[in-house]
């Protein structure tokens, strides 16, 4: 199954056609809203540095885990 995203509004101009393979390994930067300087504070907080290191970092699936089961207790 085939599955397509618009990713534009989320991602800096540059990589708004990059594969999700790609995507997966830009840096945080490339996030739209994520700065540099938020890029090098992940790194020396969390050790990350690309987009899949953000999406699979453990503090933030849990972070999002609680928000959404909180959401859904409303």
């Amino acid at each position: 199954m085939a599955v397509t995203a618009d990713l534009a509004k989320l991602l800096d101009k540059e990589y708004e056609n990059k594969s999700i393979a790609d995507l997966m390994k830009a840096p945080v930067s490339a996030l739209s809203g994520v700065s540099e300087g938020d890029a090098r504070l992940l790194k020396e907080a969390f050790h990350i540095n690309t987009i899949g290191d953000l999406g699979h970092n453990k503090f933030f699936r849990v972070a999002t885990a609680i928000a959404d089961l909180a959401d859904s207790a409303k």
